[in-house]
């Protein structure tokens, strides 16, 4: 569909290409597709250029260090545990940028675990 949609194709433009694409659909199947693209069609093809327009930058690094808060003007001893990221960012000009966050040490082994899952999807792609 989200080809289809960046295509602008018709239903008909739709359903040739998926007849002379892919051999092996049946053709109640084609005709599901038919009946869905032409009732959700236009709302694919919406937030197709929704995300087209919506750019991202691209992930270039990671940096993290461990820290110790050990005193501040208020409070004499913290010993406060914390974790510094910093993510380098290009933005779609090719401007690279570094953002910085600070996270407690359960923040960043859930934001670590979050990495995890996401490498092993990426895997499976």
């Amino acid at each position: 569909y989200s080809t289809a949609a960046r295509s602008n194709l018709s239903t008909e433009e739709l359903v040739t290409a998926l007849g002379s694409g892919v051999s092996t659909l049946p053709k109640h199947a084609v005709q599901v597709i038919r009946h869905v693209w032409n009732e959700q069609g236009k709302a694919v093809a919406v937030s197709e250029d929704a995300r087209n327009t919506a750019t991202v930058g691209q992930f270039v690094d990671m940096k993290w260090k461990l820290g110790v808060a050990m005193s501040s003007d208020t409070c004499r001893s913290l010993k406060y545990p914390y974790v510094t990221v910093t993510l380098t960012v290009a933005d779609p000009s090719g401007q690279i940028t570094d953002k910085s966050f600070e996270m407690t040490i359960p923040q960043f082994k859930n934001f670590f675990r979050q990495f995890k899952e996401m490498a092993s999807v990426l895997e499976t792609v």
